[in-house]
């Protein structure tokens, strides 16, 4: 069952269980597709939430970073990030270097943050041979989906973060933050209200309390926006998670979501997000050449387990204030 729903000059077609596709004709000049119809993709966008568009015929990370920069208000640099990626080009990223037979959950990008992408760009050279989706899903669907009891809670007290940096797994300090320099790094800190405390083997541990429901700032409507399911150690594989305990101590692992007041999230709770997450999952897989741009604010993402070789340049846009969206949860003292 399919069906079409019209944006000025641009037909998006809808299928269920897959994402809003729009069949582009470039005729090899990506770009110039890119600057015609920015305003009406831009517009689709915004209608629902993500478009996939198939046909722009996107040839290599020069032409993508053009086609990026073209179509957003401005690209971001990464700040805070969890994993390491490729720089191409400045604003322009590979995807998180995460395990291939491993799944990132759904997750709105930098949710932690204070200022978020308001726009993720996606676009894919090299898809590989089976799985790797980016798949999206409809985040004020998903709350309403969600069981009152623990949205209730995390409205109420919102959801925690914290992280512990070393140079053995994940992304360093220094690469999460862009500096090595100590001083910088807490400046940063302070300024984004994020607890600090430097390890004696020379790690950081820091932790950051955020809204866990905030209000789209241009529809106003309610999004269950966060990441507390995919940072949460029951998201880990089961032997991941326990090789990691073993190492590092449960306090110890390089990334956990608690609620806010810091009670552990239970495996129950981290396992009905992520049903609820996959019961409303659209997905389609890559072709090269695709583009896809996510509103990261409405619409949360994943990246399937993949076999083969994947690559899928990724663009932070349109930098927004949390508070623009809601007021942001900050950090009790302890």
């Amino acid at each position: 069952m399919s069906s079409s729903s019209p944006s000025p000059l641009l037909e998006v077609d809808l299928h269920a269980g897959k994402p809003p596709m729009l069949r582009a004709e470039a005729t090899g000049d990506a770009l110039g597709w890119a600057a015609e119809h920015r305003d009406a993709l831009r517009a689709a966008v915004a209608v629902h939430g993500a478009v996939l568009v198939r046909g722009i015929g996107l040839r290599d990370a020069a032409e993508i970073a053009a086609v990026f920069r073209r179509l957003a208000a401005g690209l971001m640099t990464e700040r805070e990030a969890f994993a390491a990626r490729q720089t191409y080009s400045d604003g322009v990223y590979s995807s998180s270097k995460w395990p291939p037979n491993q799944p990132m959950c759904m997750h709105h990008e930098l949710s932690y943050t204070l200022e978020i992408p308001g726009l993720m760009l996606f676009a894919c050279l090299e898809a590989p041979t089976d799985g790797g989706a980016t798949g999206v899903a409809d985040a004020p669907t998903v709350l309403d989906a969600l069981p009152a009891e623990p949205v209730t809670r995390f409205e109420r007290e919102g959801w925690l973060l914290v992280r512990n940096y070393n140079d053995e797994i994940g992304a360093s300090f220094a690469e999460a933050f862009g500096t090595s320099d100590r001083g910088a790094v807490e400046s940063y800190c302070r300024a984004n209200a994020i607890e600090f405390e430097w390890q004696p083997d020379g790690g950081l541990r820091t932790r950051q309390r955020r809204s866990a429901v905030v209000a789209h700032p241009v529809t106003g409507r309610r999004c269950w926006f966060n990441q507390i399911a995919f940072l949460n150690e029951w998201t880990l594989d089961p032997e991941v998670r326990e090789f990691l305990v073993d190492v590092y101590g449960a306090d110890g692992l390089p990334f956990n979501t608690c609620f806010g007041n810091g009670d552990p999230i239970g495996e129950d709770v981290v396992r009905l997000l992520n049903e609820v997450y996959e019961a409303h999952t659209a997905r389609e897989p890559w072709q090269p050449g695709d583009l896809m741009l996510v509103d990261n604010i409405r619409t949360a993402h994943s990246r399937e387990p993949f076999t083969g070789s994947r690559e899928v340049l990724v663009a932070m846009a349109d930098a927004v204030r949390v508070a623009d969206c809601s007021p942001t949860v900050e950090v009790t003292a302890r």
